[in-house]
């Protein structure tokens, strides 16, 4: 089939570009809690007494959304303080590679609990490649890399490979106890990655392929690991660190300020597009999950309406709780 060049479907794009944009602003520090100080210009003295009000964020979400073709779930908590904002977030939505931050947290929590260590060792053979993302299905037979090498190519890379062979070790099931231990009770993975053979769940499997998550289970997730409450302070660290380094700037990250620090996750399928994390910015850390499903448009393409719809909610989001700080230009934009 040809692909067809129209004109990107999202009024919200048009609104965007309405909006003084100047020269991207270089964000730097420390990712962990880190906020400014009470003194510094992006931070008036006072701004406790007028939070952004929800109700303002909820309808331009709400522009955003509405021309989408799919269904669209957002998740929005400040980390600072508490406020949260959730459309759609309890619903259930293919969680594609973004189950992979739960795989992540249970690998932190058997090591906690002494049942696994991260310079344990895994070795790759033939028949542990599987398609799809990574580096190491193209590595020779054989190859030996510890289990914290492996945490760190299904992060960034989101290396189906790896995330196999941390499976298993952890063994699937591990990863829903410990989500049910943190109350998160409907992220849930399935499978090994295009093993769907091994699913302990294959009704669910056949609904939503790899796992299973929601917006908001996501976000008190991602909350956890930012206040040190989902395994422990020192390995949440390394977690974040690892979600820091993730490479697909498509989604989440791609209409912020140059030098904005986002640690998050991204998982694609056909017909769902998830991007989740924390955006670390001026005011306070943002919690974020934007998941869909049903979509229209299945095309990968980077400009795709999938994609563009994530990255317009984080830089509203971005825009609600920073409105002092410039946003770099929009391009223009055709969807293929």
């Amino acid at each position: 089939m040809h692909s067809v060049r129209r004109a990107l479907p999202f009024p919200l794009i048009g609104l965007l570009l309405a909006v003084p944009v100047s020269a991207e602003l270089r964000l730097t520090g420390s990712p962990v809690r880190a906020e400014p100080a009470p003194s510094s210009p992006l931070w008036p003295a006072g701004r406790d007494a007028a939070l952004p009000d929800t109700t303002v964020l909820r309808q331009s979400l709400e522009r955003i959304t509405s021309r989408f073709d799919g269904i669209a779930g957002i998740s929005v908590r400040n980390l600072r303080t508490g406020e949260s904002l959730s459309m759609r977030g309890a619903e259930k939505y293919p969680s594609a590679s973004l189950i992979k931050i739960p795989i992540l947290v249970t690998l932190m929590d058997e090591v906690a609990q002494g049942r696994m260590q991260l310079s344990e060792r895994s070795t790759m053979i033939a028949r542990d490649r599987v398609g799809g993302s990574g580096i190491l299905r193209h590595m020779e037979s054989g190859i030996s890399l510890s289990l914290e090498d492996l945490a760190w190519l299904m992060m960034t890379l989101s290396d189906n490979t790896a995330t196999n062979l941390l499976l298993d070790k952890l063994d699937i099931a591990t990863v829903g106890v410990k989500m049910e231990a943190l109350g998160l009770p409907e992220s849930k993975v399935h499978s090994k990655t295009f093993r769907r053979q091994t699913s302990i769940a294959m009704d669910s499997s056949v609904l939503y392929g790899l796992g299973v998550a929601t917006p908001d289970e996501m976000v008190d997730l991602l909350a956890m690991l930012h206040e040190g409450r989902a395994v422990s302070p020192a390995l949440d660290s390394l977690a974040i660190r690892m979600l820091l380094a993730n490479q697909d700037a498509s989604m989440l990250v791609r209409w912020l300020p140059g030098g904005t620090r986002v640690a998050h996750k991204s998982g694609a399928v056909d017909r769902a597009r998830n991007d989740c994390g924390i955006m670390y910015t001026p005011s306070a850390p943002i919690g974020l999950c934007v998941m869909t499903r049903e979509n229209e448009a299945t095309s990968y393409a980077v400009d795709s309406p999938p994609h563009l719809l994530v990255a317009a909610v984080a830089r509203e989001v971005f825009r609600h709780y920073n409105p002092a700080v410039p946003l770099p230009d929009l391009p223009a934009i055709t969807v293929h």
